[in-house]
């Protein structure tokens, strides 16, 4: 019966706490001490008791500490578990935020491309006109050359033909008057 009681006593909720535990060691070892009239147990009964409470004692330990120890390791996972959790909340929050200035920056580059083609476009026709122009005046000039080239050779052969025509007369002339007896 005292070994059940111990039992309990020991496996108790409350053996948390030390001073209830030194208060229900100082009880039984009163009861160990001082045994009762009707206990008939002899010296070695007492001392396998004894044995047996202190093994006890040390299972309740051991229990304890390895208790203690996985709530320390479950304590310790826990922990590691939302360290983890919060780096990846970490990490997904400057993924969003990395997509988000990208999503933002995507109609700012377009508009910037666009931009940029217009300016280059503009460019472009600006150098085309200009070179139409240089080569509009260049035509213009070549054919101003050309017509005073042409106009130069027409003064110039109806020069030639005027002097050819006052040769010519005067060769018939000339002509005229040595044919003609005098």
């Amino acid at each position: 019966m005292r070994y059940l009681y111990q039992k309990y006593l020991y496996n108790s909720p409350l053996d948390a706490d030390p001073a209830r535990r030194v208060e229900k060691d100082t009880f039984t070892s009163r009861m160990i001490a001082q045994p009762s009239e009707s206990s008939t147990a002899t010296q070695a009964e007492f001392n396998a008791w004894l044995t047996e409470i202190r093994d006890l004692k040390n299972t309740v330990a051991t229990l304890r500490g390895a208790l203690e120890q996985g709530q320390i390791d479950k304590e310790k996972a826990v922990q590691a578990a939302g360290a983890a959790g919060n780096a990846d909340v970490a990490q997904l929050k400057a993924t969003v935020a990395a997509l988000r200035h990208a999503i933002e920056q995507a109609p700012i580059n377009k508009e910037k491309s666009v931009q940029d083609a217009v300016v280059a476009a503009n460019q472009e026709i600006a150098q085309l006109k200009a070179t139409a122009l240089a080569l509009r005046d260049a035509l213009e000039g070549a054919e101003l050359e050309k017509k005073q080239s042409v106009q130069e050779a027409v003064r110039s052969a109806q020069d030639e033909i005027w002097q050819l025509r006052g040769a010519v007369s005067a060769l018939r002339t000339s002509l005229e008057e040595n044919r003609t007896p005098h």
